[in-house]
């Protein structure tokens, strides 16, 4: 075990409940002597855990070093950043595999023998474009650590073609894509009932418009039920969603399952709406996680045109695609289902499962972290 080479898999999230970051930790942990610095408790199967506490925050809160453009005393003055650098070992690790830009500089500084690949998860730059604050304090500095740190990781991945594309548009780095496939489950398709069951889950964030959900389910027919999985992140906002749904009998808010029984908890359902009104620039480009577990769990599905999805869509003839992003749109989509084409997609989506499974996306990670280990390319700090 100890000649493998190490990697550092680094991540300011809580890892046990980040589905990506948790597939390179499966992927490397019997190929490399893989340790993990983030939030909780360690995942099975490292060698090593580096906990970060929970409270040490990993975005930027310094309006003044916003303001006046001291953006490496901004970085340096990040609390998670700093927790880091109390407990990661410099000058240890072979290789790092840093999970968004706001770890990068931290790994390069840790000077791993033989490089840094990149993981990022959204394009930086644009994440919260919809918010004017954000533009104004935060994109600037995002922009600045794209440009001082990309070129010196030795290579680079992120989650859909559109993003990537832009990485290599606005700052030359060429980005390969590995999707948030979600692991292949083994599965049955099972039949439509008398009511067809939608599932929808998501942040609870205002930018991501959830209201349309419950605008679109106002006077379903009888025979169509959904039920919300909206995690916490703007309880004020939650909680208006819930008292506009009030009216809405049809509508349910169910609470979260944990991950590894998220495939078997949607196997119960109908259909997937993965429905993102392109408020910003990263969910204009989504593919994310639901969409894969959706597939893995042998149901239909039924997206916005945002188009990533489409192409998949239509490639595997996976579900229907509203004719735009309004509460309007979604529904004329809704009340159009039958069982015969809900039946359909299933049936599609037991026959895309491996081809659309993460097994099949991952293989670029590994490619990635094995030409760093050969010592093809190699990170150096900025």
């Amino acid at each position: 075990m100890t000649d493998l080479p190490s990697l550092l898999i680094l991540t300011f999230s809580p890892i046990r409940s980040d589905p990506r970051v948790l597939k390179q930790v499966e992927l490397f942990k019997d190929k490399y002597r893989v340790a993990t610095c983030a939030y909780g408790e360690a995942p099975d199967g490292v060698a090593e855990h580096f906990a970060l506490p929970e409270d040490s925050r990993g975005w930027p809160s310094d309006k003044v070093g916003l303001v006046s453009r001291q953006y490496g005393k901004v970085y340096n003055g990040l609390p998670a950043v700093k927790s880091a650098r109390a407990i990661l070992p410099k000058g240890t690790f072979d290789i790092v595999l840093a999970n968004d830009l706001n770890t990068l500089p931290l790994a390069l500084e840790l000077e791993p023998r033989l490089g840094v690949h990149a993981d990022l998860h959204e394009f930086a730059p644009r994440e919260k474009e919809d918010n004017l604050k954000w533009r104004f304090f935060i994109a600037p500095f995002m922009r600045w650590l794209c440009r001082r740190y990309l070129a010196s990781a030795a290579s680079v991945t992120s989650v859909s073609q559109g993003i990537a594309d832009e990485y290599l548009k606005d700052y030359g780095t060429p980005t390969e894509v590995v999707t948030n496939a979600a692991p292949y489950a083994e599965g049955t398709v099972k039949p439509v009932g008398e009511k067809v069951r939608l599932i929808h889950s998501a942040a609870g964030q205002r930018y991501r418009k959830l209201e349309n959900f419950i605008e679109a389910m106002k006077d379903a027919p009888e025979w169509l039920t959904l039920d919300m999985i909206v995690m916490p992140n703007e309880p004020d906002y939650v909680a208006e969603l819930k008292a506009l749904a009030v009216a809405v009998p049809s509508i349910t808010f169910r609470d979260p399952v944990p991950y590894k029984e998220l495939v078997a908890t949607l196997s119960e359902y109908d259909v997937s709406v993965v429905f993102l009104p392109p408020t910003n620039f990263n969910l204009k480009n989504a593919l994310p996680n639901k969409f894969f577990e959706a597939v893995q769990a042998r149901i239909g599905l039924i997206v916005g045109p945002s188009p990533a999805m489409v192409g998949l869509v239509r490639e595997y003839g996976l579900g229907a695609i509203t004719e735009g992003f309004s509460a309007a749109s979604l529904r004329k989509t809704l009340v159009s289902l039958t069982p015969e084409t809900i039946s359909g997609w299933k049936h599609a989506a037991d026959a895309a499962a491996r081809p659309l499974s993460a097994e099949s996306q991952v293989v670029v990670w590994q490619q990635a972290i094995e030409r760093i280990a050969g010592g093809v390319g190699s990170a150096t700090t900025a």
